[in-house]
C-alpha cells in the first residue's frame, strides 16, 4: 500500500520508539491540508506511508500516533496524544482524539468520534 507522497514527508530526526520497539517518524504536511493544516506544519507520528493515506483530507496531529497495520484516510483525524494501531482504520470523517486507544480490527468510521 505504500504511495507516491505528495501530500506529507517523514521526518527522520525527530522520532518515537512505542514500547514494542517501533521507530514512529513525525510528519510535515508539504501542502495545506484543507483549511486546518498549513503547508510546513508539524503533524503526528506514523510508523510509515502505508499508515496516512495521500488523497482526502485525513490527518495525524499533536502527540498522536498511528502504527503497525493502522490506517488513517478520508477527512479522517487522529490528534491529540491518541494511538491507532494492530489492523485498525479510521476513515470517513472520524475523529480518535485525546487520550484514546483504537486498535485490533478496530474500524471508526463515518461521523465517529472517540476520545479519552
Amino acid at each position: 500500500m505504500t504511495q507516491t507522497n505528495q501530500k506529507y514527508e517523514l521526518l527522520d530526526h525527530d522520532t518515537v520508539t512505542t514500547p514494542s520497539g517501533l521507530v514512529l517518524k513525525r510528519i510535515r504536511a508539504l501542502v495545506a491540508i484543507g483549511s486546518l493544516v498549513a503547508a510546513g506544519e508539524l503533524g503526528g507520528y506514523i510508523e510509515s506511508e502505508d499508515n496516512l493515506a495521500c488523497d482526502g483530507n485525513a490527518w495525524v496531529s499533536g502527540d498522536a500516533r498511528v502504527y503497525g497495520n493502522a490506517w488513517v484516510h478520508g477527512n479522517a483525524w487522529v490528534s491529540g496524544d491518541a494511538r491507532v494501531s494492530g489492523n485498525a482504520w479510521v476513515s470517513g470523517d472520524a475523529r480518535v482524539y485525546g487520550d484514546a486507544w483504537v486498535s485490533g480490527d478496530a474500524r471508526v468510521s463515518g461521523n465517529a468520534w472517540v476520545s479519552g
